[in-house]
């Protein structure tokens, strides 16, 4: 075991309960062990080693004045770094934890993202308390949400703030499909707080004592609290000074915001790609010019609204910048000068601001007048609600705030106890010291002059560094000459150093000038910093005020450049869009606008059409025109008309989760589940296949009932995209189904169409406006009624895949169609065998009708040579068919009612043929 300062180490480390510990050795701090080998590798720190005890530890370090870095390195990376620090008692050196920097808590950040500290708390039944908290900006919000959904819109809207830190209250630690869900959807560390801080009563307590007010006064549950106050008691604990900028607590309702949950958000890609290098919705769209826009434009993103005013007035706004290009391009580059003041208030409450932040703050306060001049001369932005945004602020208080920063220099150094940070003229005892240490400084200023008149040397250096202090240099050629006054300190190369008591002296009194006026300086850089925290609410009204302007001019801007148009919010329930556009694939390339309309009787469209067509892409604009309407954007059409929605529901295509034990087709009726059990008759669903990944009347069954389902217990919008032909007479029998279909010019390539050689095209991506193979074009516009194939083999042909598979696979559709003999290549007999594929059975059929196989004679008939009689238990399972209640009974019960038929009729396919079927199918 170790012993001594490594053993301290170890025994600090532990008592923090922190993943890294930064302990302080003099000029140092100090990393060992493991510790030491992490940020040696994360941060390129050099690791040496220490013997301790008999045995060796790897050593890293980085000085005192350098920490900060290095620890906001390590945090963004989320790792808990505990920081000890030294001090003297008596003579002894004594080293304590003074604070755990973590990801939730770290305030010194460069990332432009909100960085939210998330608490979650469960009452064990159907309530969760959310607390959502942003130290950098002391933003922090509190909500309930229950009910049988409660987990499920909880982990909504935790994907939504996207926390880099969550706290999992004591019952919620518990539920382990909710902390695996939290790890799969976010990228945020989970830390167990103690389990005391989400006590009600304590937690009530230590809100009260930040706030002031009781948190019923804003409308807190009692699990809302035990979240709350276990954030609070978690940012206190930590020790870094973020409390002091956290004061104000709101509460916010869910059911404002329109529920899109995280598939969705990945399905619509609206903050991340589904594929490396692709472009989201966000980074189409954003065009601000300030951190504190971005952010907030991002999450208008991913918490679009239902209040009709809220959205009213954004949509003013953006109107009225887009009306005047001039203003709005002043207005961008005004603000490209601006500072993320709401960080550097909450950096000042903390006491970690410097000077730079202070003097950015500075600068950006000066802002203010000219923004406000350039709105209200403009006809078009003077009565609009970005003018609004100035009359609320205090701008004489901004003012003053301004004129009291001008006291900090205009180039202030890096550190704090060096002078040079303050003008002359803001305290009076300040401007004394600085005269005084002027007038010293004459004394070295001129004192080279001096010495060469008085010993007569040819060259005489003076300097000063933090070894010698001041000296003088004479050349060793004159060093002979030198007065015994001189005395020597240094030798180099040509030179000698020398000092004198005249010398000493003045330097004695210039090092307690200089003490005294860092001093100084500093507690007068400490009133500026504290007059900027007694206005961090000023400074957060003034920071709020800037971002939502860049953020309309972020949406004004791009509306300009692609001819977006404002959309009607509609009291009644209807969508009715004109030549609407996807908003990321319109500026990748030419684009074919398509029209869309629903209503209350209109509500689910069954689109078909072959691969490649553009069915997607018209179901996901359809759900974007719907998400940028109610976030108050203008919108990707000629015109628009949208029936606010509560929430926006997608099924996508899945990919395999081998590792959690789920396959694609478990992933796709999870994801199913939750929209049959989400949805509301005021939600949007967009379903592209519902069941291709298992066998095909498997898949046909589940997609038919999950279309009833929908149509007639649910009620919502629905696009619903499918291969399954089949589903398309459902639109002569539901009566608010109606079926659409991609439109294809022309026939199809009849070598392909009829199975025989062909030269297989060399086009391989589809052209910008319309896909073509041969006789066929995609024209990418949607038009009524169901499409009459599906055009796979020609899709297949545009592909690339080699031309004999191609040539087969129209031989054998061909053929298929035309219920005619197919010749199963290969076989292990090496002739050709003459067969028939019975669709109903899944099986091969020889010439003569009866199954392949060596007994297919023997179980053609029943024992009693009656062929045409009707198995007894077939026509039980047809009762059974017939009595069941379509409308009344849930997509999971008639799956697995379908599934027993199945099995009764004999018909179940096994292991393989599901797996093959999902092949052929997926």
């Amino acid at each position: 075991m170790s012993s001594g300062i490594v053993a301290e180490f170890f025994e600090l480390k532990a008592d923090s309960g922190a993943d890294l510990l930064a302990m302080q050795m003099g000029d140092f701090y100090e990393f060992f062990g493991e510790d030491a080998e992490l940020v040696g590798e994360e941060l390129d720190l050099k690791i040496s080693e220490r013997s301790s005890g008999g045995e060796r530890y790897a050593m890293a370090g980085v000085p005192v004045d350098e920490l900060t870095p290095y620890i906001k390195a390590l945090a963004e990376r989320g790792h808990r770094v505990a920081v000890a620090d030294q001090r003297d008692e008596d003579g002894d050196i004594v080293r304590e934890v003074v604070r755990i920097v973590t990801p939730g808590t770290l305030l010194e950040t460069d990332r432009s993202d909100a960085q939210y500290l998330a608490s979650v708390a469960c009452d064990g039944e159907d309530a969760y308390g959310l607390a959502v908290c942003d130290v950098t900006t002391g933003r922090f919000r509190a909500t309930t949400l229950s009910g049988g959904d409660a987990a499920a819109r909880t982990l909504s809207e935790l994907y939504r703030f996207d926390p880099v830190e969550v706290l999992p209250g004591p019952r919620v630690r518990s539920d382990d499909d909710f902390l695996a869900s939290v790890r799969e959807e976010l990228n945020a560390r989970l830390t167990l707080h103690e389990t005391e801080a989400f006590a009600p009563g304590r937690a009530r307590h230590r809100l009260v004592e930040q706030f002031g007010d009781a948190p019923e006064s804003v409308g807190l549950s009692e699990t809302a609290v035990a979240a709350a106050g276990a954030a609070i008691d978690y940012v206190e604990a930590t020790g870094v000074g973020a409390l002091a900028s956290i004061t104000r607590i709101g509460a916010y309702e869910p059911d404002d915001h329109v529920a899109v949950d995280a598939t969705t958000q990945r399905n619509l890609e609206v903050t991340e790609p589904m594929t490396p290098g692709g472009r989201t919705l966000f980074g189409t769209i954003d065009h601000t010019e300030t951190s504190a826009g971005g952010r907030l434009l991002r999450e208008w993103l991913t918490r679009p609204l239902r209040r009709a005013g809220t959205l009213e007035a954004r949509h003013d706004a953006v109107d009225a910048l887009l009306g005047d290009a001039l203003v709005r391009e002043g207005i961008a580059e005004a603000l490209s000068g601006a500072y993320d003041v709401e960080r550097a208030a909450s950096r000042a409450v903390s006491g970690s601001a410097d000077a730079d932040a202070l003097l950015r703050v500075r600068e950006t306060l000066a802002l203010v007048p000219d923004l406000y001049e350039r709105i209200d001369g403009s006809p078009e932005l003077a009565d609009s609600p970005a003018a609004a945004l100035f009359a609320e602020l205090d701008r004489a208080a901004i003012a003053d705030l301004r004129s009291e920063l001008e006291a900090l220099a205009d180039d202030p150094p890096k550190t704090l106890h060096e002078g040079g940070l303050i003008e002359r003229g803001y305290d009076e005892t300040l401007d004394e010291l600085v005269a005084h240490h002027e007038a010293a400084l004459e004394f070295f200023e001129t004192l080279e002059e001096r010495e060469k008149r008085r010993h007569g040397f040819s060259r005489v250096t003076v300097g000063r560094n933090k070894t010698d202090g001041y000296y003088v240099q004479i050349p060793k050629s004159e060093a002979g000459s030198v007065p015994e006054e001189y005395e020597g300190i240094k030798t180099l190369k040509n030179a000698e150093r020398y000092v004198f008591e005249a010398l000493r002296e003045k330097e004695r009194e210039i090092f307690r000038l200089e003490e005294k006026r860092g001093e100084r300086e500093y507690e007068a850089f400490c009133r500026l910093r504290a007059s900027v925290a007694d206005r961090a609410d000023l400074l957060g009204a003034v920071g709020r005020a800037l971002a939502e302007l860049d953020a309309y001019c972020s949406l004004a801007t791009h509306a300009a450049r692609q001819g977006w148009t404002r959309p009607e919010l509609a009291d009644e329930r209807v969508l009715d869009i004109e030549a609407g556009r996807h908003p990321v694939v319109e500026t990748e390339t030419q684009f074919v606008p398509n029209d869309l309309y629903l209503d209350r009787e209109r509500r689910f469209l069954l689109v078909t059409g072959p691969n490649m067509s553009g069915k997607s892409t018209y179901m996901r604009q359809a759900a974007l025109v719907t998400l940028l309407a109610q976030v108050g954007s203008f919108v990707p059409a000629d015109s628009a008309r949208v029936g606010m929605v509560d929430g926006i529901y997608t099924r996508v295509g899945a990919l395999d989760e081998l590792a959690g034990g789920r396959s694609t087709f478990m992933v796709e009726m999870e994801e199913l589940s939750n929209i049959l059990h989400s949805a509301t008759d005021e939600s949007l669903v967009v379903l592209d296949e519902v069941g291709r990944g298992t066998a095909t009347y498997d898949g046909i069954s589940i997609a038919w009932a999950a279309t009833e389902y929908l149509h007639n217990e649910v009620g919502a919008f629905a696009l619903f995209a499918t291969h399954y032909h089949e589903l398309t007479s459902l639109a002569e029998e539901l009566p608010r189904v109606e079926n659409v279909h991609v439109a294809v010019a022309g026939e199809p390539n009849a070598a392909v169409e009829a199975g025989t050689e062909t030269e297989t095209s060399t086009e391989t991506e589809p052209s910008t406006d319309a896909a073509s193979n041969g006789g066929v074009t995609f024209l990418r516009t949607i038009e009524p009624g169901a499409t009459d194939r599906s055009y796979g083999v020609h899709v297949a042909d545009l592909a690339g895949v080699p031309a004999p598979v191609v040539d087969r696979a129209g031989e054998v559709l061909r053929r298929l169609r035309e219920e005619r003999a197919i010749e199963a290549r290969g076989g292990d007999s090496g002739a050709p065998v003459q067969t028939v594929f019975d669709l109903g059975s899944g099986e091969f059929h020889s010439d003569d009708g009866h199954p392949d196989g060596d007994d297919a004679v023997g179980e053609s008939a029943s024992d009693d040579g009656d062929a045409g009689a009707v198995d007894p238990e077939a026509a039980a399972v047809l009762d059974e068919i017939r009595e069941t209640a379509l409308a009344e009974t849930s997509p999971v019960e008639l799956m697995n009612r379908v599934g027993e038929w199945q099995r009764r009729l004999g018909e179940e396919p096994d292991a393989d043929d599901r797996a093959s079927g999902g092949e052929r199918n997926g």
